[in-house]
């Protein structure tokens, strides 16, 4: 299958510069990226029950987890390290 893309030109410097360290073109390189990303998107589909399963577990020790105070989340509180 052929398919054509546009990207910004930062991308495609990008997708060059990789490609050329794994000694590829840009093309196959792209290829290889995206047949992996397929692959990858179909692997991680869950089941409804193995869902419910992974959240139960993340929730399992949920109580140690420390509140947060109410400034953490206002503008300034996210941005205080910056000007």
């Amino acid at each position: 299958m052929s398919i054509i893309i546009n990207i910004k030109p930062e991308a495609e410097a990008e997708l060059t510069r990789q490609a050329k360290v794994h000694g590829v073109r840009p093309e196959a390189y792209a290829a290889t990226l995206l047949e992996e990303a397929v692959h990858n998107g179909a692997a991680k589909k869950l089941t409804s029950d193995q869902l419910e399963r992974t959240l139960l577990e993340l929730a399992q020790f949920s109580y140690k987890i420390p509140l947060l105070p109410e400034e953490a989340f206002t503008r300034e509180g996210l941005y205080q390290d910056h000007d």
